[in-house]
């Protein structure tokens, strides 16, 4: 069993940054997708950004030349790290795992139904 633990989220004025880290902890094979979720209230959790174990990287048409995911095998650790933010960045952000997937497109990457294992989330507020 894998655990995912995130951590870095908080409250931004429009502008700001924020680091997200989502920790795993357990045995992880040597093909996976990981990556970031949000669901704001009232509304379903979309995909963010995906990072595979080759290093390729998927991202919300959303975020895109704002947010950047990158992984530290060594830690055993991912990042999102989110510039620019806007109001509408404001959710709650989970990181999810699945096995594979690698030879998925984007979009399917991007699906939270493709993912196994997820993390309780951290909040990020940012305001006008």
């Amino acid at each position: 069993q894998v655990q995912l633990v995130e951590s870095g989220g908080g409250s931004v004025q429009a502008g700001g940054s924020l680091r997200l880290s989502c920790a795993a902890f357990g045995y992880i094979t040597s093909s996976y997708c990981m990556g970031w979720f949000r669901q704001a209230p009232g509304k379903e959790r979309e995909g963010v950004a995906i990072i595979d174990s080759d290093g390729s990287t998927s991202y919300a048409d959303s975020v895109k030349g704002r947010f950047t995911i990158s992984q530290d095998h060594a830690k055993n650790t991912l990042y999102l790290q989110m510039n620019s933010l806007k109001p509408e960045d404001t959710a709650m952000y989970s990181c999810a795992l699945r096995y594979g997937g690698n030879s998925y497109p984007a979009w399917r990457k991007l699906m939270r139904t493709e993912y196994n294992y997820w993390g309780q989330g951290t909040q990020v507020t940012v305001s006008s």
